[in-house]
Parts: structure tokens; sequence; C-alpha cells
């Protein structure tokens, strides 16, 4: 579906209104559920009762109305059957791998993702007997090179974190699918901007602690899938995120999908701002890399996998070559220009800066950083709304010509 729109799917999903009639929904914060009759307990517990049989709810680590709401609002923004919320970001990816994968299973994954995947993938998992091989994200003959025939899920990222290095989402659909394998897709750098799963893939995951919160207050995550896989998550017995406990708190579930309305303006706003830097640094000779530019490696992948109208992200990154000079470029942006903060996360409406190699991705062992193009000067730019536009770019510009950047 070339031209799924995220915005007006999400527009179109049935709403909830209050308990009273209010036009927000009502936080239930009940940690368990009564029943009216004995005999119905047993009856959820079995699976013949539940919330989309008899509207029947057990215990707030299972379902919760309110999450539920927030997990409707994101499956028809994704397009996906269904979807489950979770505590973070990493729970989403945890939980969703833990369930597609057994002792003596096999991962392909991108190598560039975030620091905190790429230690679970290749620190933790092994000591599970779940072993994973790391490839080039943009090259899908080395994802097909490296399935084995214990291979069970091909991992990536949309947009990589922090090289934004673009995967080829339809290509890796088509290649999992003709294996019998599952395409997971974390796609927290571009919600609305990349809809993998209208791309092929199976199962979506967020840190929503990111752009869908937007307010860097909250930690939160997603599992965007069919409706058989999210049952799978939550069951009684083998469901990893009902065992884990990876539960999301209903209040923070009302607080984000009373964000979610205006996520479009914001990215639309990302973007833009985004452009703009990027084109004045292009234009200044500046070390920038961001997938809007036609000079990115990846720039007519992106332009066919973006959903029309969003912009190309709220990311970009400048090469500095050192980590000293990358840190003397962090502090003149921050203490003198007053461009941003530094600070880990991105989608904040104030611009974060951070050097990926020793924050972020400082997971990554030094020789995975140098295979996957990771310079020790990397800075990674998650632009922010705030402020004159024309202040930002005088900033910026200022701030790399100061530091001998150009």
């Amino acid at each position: 579906m070339k031209h799924f729109d995220p915005e007006r799917a999400l527009v179109a999903t049935r709403r909830e209104f209050g308990e009273h009639g209010g036009v927000a929904p009502s936080v239930e914060r009940s940690a368990t559920f009564t029943v009216l009759e004995p005999h119905e307990m047993p009856e959820i517990f079995s699976g013949l009762r539940g919330p989309e049989k008899d509207g029947c709810f057990l215990y707030s680590r299972h379902f919760n109305p309110t999450v539920d709401v927030l997990a409707r609002y994101l499956a028809a923004m994704e397009g996906t059957e269904f979807a489950a919320c979770t505590a973070s970001g990493m729970a989403a990816i945890s939980c969703t791998l833990l369930q597609l994968c057994r002792h003596g299973d096999h991962i392909v994954s991108s190598n560039t993702i975030y620091g905190g995947a790429h230690a679970l993938l290749g620190d933790l998992l092994p000591d599970m007997c779940i072993e994973t091989t790391f490839v080039e994200p943009s090259d899908t003959s080395a994802f097909e090179a490296a399935i084995r025939p214990n291979t069970k899920v091909i991992y990536t990222e949309v947009v990589g974190n922090p090289t934004l290095k673009v995967a080829d989402i339809p290509a890796l659909a088509e290649l999992a699918h003709q294996r019998g394998l599952t395409l997971v897709v974390d796609n927290t750098f571009t919600p609305m901007v990349v809809s993998p799963a209208q791309l092929g893939a199976d199962i979506v995951v967020y840190s929503m602690t990111k752009f869908i919160n937007g307010a860097s207050d909250l930690i939160a995550g997603a599992v965007c899938a069919s409706r058989d896989f999210i049952y799978r998550l939550m069951d009684l017995h083998t469901g990893r995120l009902m065992l884990l406990g990876a539960t999301m708190d209903p209040r923070v579930a009302f607080d984000l999908m009373q964000r979610l309305p205006h996520l479009a303006i914001r990215m639309r706003e990302h973007g833009g701002r985004a452009m703009a830097l990027a084109e004045r640094l292009s234009d200044l000779g500046a070390p920038v890399s961001y997938p809007g530019l036609p000079s990115h490696p990846h720039h007519k992948r992106m332009t066919e996998l973006m959903n029309p109208g969003y912009g190309y992200g709220g990311m970009l990154t400048l090469d500095c070559g050192t980590t000293e000079k990358a840190e003397k470029l962090l502090s003149v942006l921050q203490n003198k220009e007053q461009f941003g903060l530094i600070a880990v996360s991105l989608g904040y409406f104030d611009t974060l800066i951070s050097c990926s190699g020793s924050s972020t991705s400082s997971e990554i062992p030094p020789e995975d950083q140098a295979q996957m193009g990771l310079s020790a000067g990397l800075l990674r730019i998650a632009v922010g709304y705030t402020g004159a536009l024309e202040d930002r770019v005088a900033q910026i510009e200022r701030a790399v010509k100061a530091v001998g950047l150009v």
C-alpha cells in the first residue's frame, strides 16, 4: 500500500469516550477486576471470556481497558490487526524476540541498531543459546547469506540508529516470507513517516518514549502485529509479555493517547526543520548526513518507502571525526549557542544532541562500531521545533565554524 495514510487511519478508528460522556477516555486504574458470578472467573482464565469476549477483564498485567484503547489507536496508525503496549521500548523488543525464538534458534539482525538492542542480541540472548549474526542493514543479500537452517527472525530498524542507514523493508519482507521467517522492524525513528507493516513487516516495535510521546517525560513501548501474535504475547501460560510483566501503567497510556492526535503535526515540523538544517550544513560543506538530502546514499530508497507528506524524519548526524572535536561542538551548541541540550533520547520538542559512540551506542564494542561505520566523533542530532528556524540555522552555522568543521 504505497499511499497508506497513518493520520487518516488514526482519525478513522473508533473513538473511545469517558465513562460519563467525556471527550477523553476514562483512566481505569484498577489492578484487578471483579466478575458477576463465580463461574466466570475460570472461564476468563481458560480463554472463554476476555476483553473481546463479553468485555471481561482479569488483571491489569494481562489486559487493561485504558491501555487497550491506546493499543487500538496504535494498531490503526500502523495498519495492523492489533497492538500491545509495554513498559519500555526494550520491553517491546525483548518480549517479541523471546516469543519468537527458543533455545538453539538464530536471528539475522542489522548491525546498525540501538545499543541496548545490540547488547540484548549480542550479549544476553547468547546466554540463552539464541545467536545473532549482524549484517549491513542496507544490503538485503547480506541478510540472505546469513540465514541458517535454525534462523527464525530478521530484525532491523527502518532508519538505523545512529548512522541513518535505510533498510529495504519490502525486499527484507519478501526474503523473510520466502524462507519462512518473521520480519521484525523497529520504527522508533520514523512513526507516520514510514509504515513498515504496509511494506510487508510482520511485527513493528516502538520505543514510544521518543517521537510518539514527544515530551521526554515517560517511558513506554509498543508491539504492533497480528491479533494472533499479540494474544501469544499475553497468553497466561507462555506469553512473554504477560509472564515477564512488562506492563504499561494506564496513566501512561492515557497520556500517550492524548498526544497521538498531534503526532502527525509534530513529525512534519521535526522533518521540515531537520531538512532546513541539513541543507544549510550541506551548503557549508559540513559532514552532515540526512536521508532527505540527495547526497545521502539511501535517499532514493527512503523516498520510495515514505508516506507522502510527513518529511524525512527528525534525525541527522554530523561526523566530527574525533571524540574531542565532537565534545567541543557539543559544548558550543549547548553552552554558547543554546541550540540544543546534551542528552540522549530523541523526539523531544527541544533539540537533543549526543555523541553516539560513547553514549547510546557504547554497548557496541569498538570493533563493531567501526564495522557499522560509526565514527568516534559522530554527533546524533534529534532536531526539535522550538525557537525561530532562522535563529537555529544561524546558531548551528556559527558553531560548526567555531570548531573548524567547515
